[in-house]
């Protein structure tokens, strides 16, 4: 038997955050997903390997910022 697809809203609850967290690790994070139509689709074990590997951590996230604004190494 395959993996489900599942929303966001259920996403949300497996991780423990709000909609809005989920929306935006998608845009600037890279949470994986797939849109079909106007919905997001997730893959539970494809979102906990990326939280595993650190995808969900505001270090990254400020260091990436950083590195943009000419900051960074």
């Amino acid at each position: 038997m395959t993996e489900p697809w599942i929303s966001v809203d259920q996403i949300a609850v497996h991780l423990g955050v709000t909609r809005d967290s989920i929306y935006r690790w998608i845009d600037r994070k890279g949470l994986p997903a797939h849109r079909t139509g106007r919905l997001w689709k997730f893959k539970v074990s494809d979102v906990d390997a990326w939280v595993r590997t650190g995808g969900a951590d505001e270090v990254s996230d400020r260091a990436v910022s950083r590195t943009k604004d000419g900051q960074g190494d």
